[in-house]
Formats: C-alpha cells, structure tokens, sequence
C-alpha cells in the first residue's frame, strides 16, 4: 500500500465561554474545556493510482485526516505510512512527493501575478529549468490558464484561482495528491472542468488522489472507492453504489444526489 493509517487519533480542546449574564465577565478569569476527538482510531489503506472518495458530514474530521497524511498535524497516537515514511518526522523528503490543494486556502502569493508564485515554487521544490518549463507548458494548456499568468492572484475569479491552485500543486510531479474541497464554489463550468483534468492526471500519469467533497458529483464522476467517516471513526469502505444499497436503498434517484447522501448520515445519526 502506498497510504496507510492504522488506529489513528486526534483530539483538539475546545474552549468555551461560561454562559449566563457574566458569562463574558467570568470567561476573562476562567474557560471550560471540552476535548473535541476529531480522528478515533482511523484506520485504512490506499494503493498506487487509486483515486478515493473521503465523504462525510461538516465537522466528522476528513479536512483532519489530510493534514495528518501531509504533515501537517500530528496524531495522538496511531500510526501513518506514507512511502514506507511517517509524514510529520520526514517533512521535506514527503513534501517532495505530494501534492495538496484546500479549497479555502491558498498557495499562491495574493499581491503578485500567478507566474511569480510558480517561480517561487520551482525553486522551493529544487525543479530544473528545463523540466519546469515544459511541465508548466502541459499544465497551463490541460487546465486553461496560460492567459492568467501575469494576473495579480486577488484578481482572478475563485474557478481561475483554484485552476492555478492545481498547477501549483504538481508542477513537482508529485504522486499522491490530496485534494481538501477543491471545487467549492465553482460554477457548473469550472467544476466540469477541474474533473476532467483530475480524472486525465490519473489517468495518464498514476497520480494516486484523495479527494474529500460535499459534492456527490465530483465523487460519482472521478471515484471508484468511497470512504465515509463520521464523528472521527470510519464508517463505509468500498464502492459508491454498495454505499447506497447498504444505507439508503429507498431513494431510487440517481446515485449522486443530495437525498442519498443525506439518508444515509441520517440512518448513521451524524447529523
């Protein structure tokens, strides 16, 4: 396997103002904490290639688990493998081989045009002249961005945004990419288009993705494998029309739609 979790946790405190009428008064003098357990003993493994649905309501801790399959966060307890390596002891060597992209965060630089933060990137991630050229050259042509790269970041739309987001994140040629809400707030358009160019990156490349949406679209169109997850533990592994026969058989629409998604965190009391 080229990803594995094995009984990961995280627990994040939570603090919260004392209610009534001095609560603001009381909480300048003391909090009451609460443990949040965002990640309760995870545990699952995806092969080379594999492109992955992570699916599960607001708050049930997918935008978690990324974080600790790229380093970001480091578990209370448990174990990842990612390459044989453990993200958060290895930063550098595992960076050099993923690729992220967050829907509500950014990797480029607001205030510059968008060839500037690809510049940088290129020299943080140590790629060759030459290489770096003809990669962004594919790039910029698959995606449709090359009339963008001389545009300040804050002036482009979100869909141009997150279409740059996508280059920034392999212009190194990464393997695996993590892919946190990528199409949030895209119009019909860009989100046709961001799927498109997902599915020939795979596709072409073995590009292994996990893709984490509120979209059941996005997981119908690119994914073969759904994983949910809810109030930190994992719920369903396995194909997406097995998902809706195991927990919502009665809704008789297309497999994509919001009413079986939304029957099935019912049946699971998640929302």
């Amino acid at each position: 396997m080229q990803i594995e979790l094995d009984d990961i946790r995280k627990g994040f405190k939570v603090y919260e103002r004392p209610q009534g009428r001095w609560g603001i008064l009381k909480g300048a003098f003391t909090r009451n904490v609460r443990l949040v357990q965002a990640l309760d003993g995870i545990s699952f493994g995806i092969g080379e290639g594999e492109l992955v649905g992570y699916i599960g309501p607001n708050g049930a801790g997918k935008s978690t688990t990324v974080k600790v399959m790229s380093g970001i966060l480091v578990p209370d307890s448990g174990e990842c493998s990612i390459f044989g390596r453990t993200p958060w002891k290895e930063r550098v060597r595992h960076v050099s081989q993923i690729g992220v992209v967050f829907g509500q965060r950014s990797q480029l630089w607001w205030d510059v045009p968008v060839r500037d933060s690809f510049e940088v990137l290129k020299d943080i991630y140590g790629i060759p002249a030459a290489d770096y050229k003809q990669r962004l050259a594919e790039l910029c042509c698959m995606i449709g961005v090359e009339h963008l790269l001389l545009t300040p970041v804050r002036q482009l739309s979100l869909g141009q945004r997150m279409r740059c987001e996508l280059v920034a994140a392999l212009l190194h040629r990464p393997k695996i990419l993590f892919l946190d809400e990528p199409t949030i707030g895209l119009d019909a358009v860009s989100k046709l288009a961001l799927r498109a160019f997902l599915k020939q990156e795979n596709r072409k490349n073995g590009v292994t993705m996990v893709l984490t949406t509120h979209d059941m679209d996005d997981i119908e169109a690119l994914c073969e494998r759904v994983m949910v997850i809810g109030r930190g533990k994992l719920l369903y592994d396995g194909s997406l029309s097995g998902l809706q026969q195991q927990y919502a058989p009665e809704v008789i629409m297309k497999v994509n739609t919001d009413e079986m998604i939304a029957s099935m965190y019912s049946r699971l009391s998640l929302v």
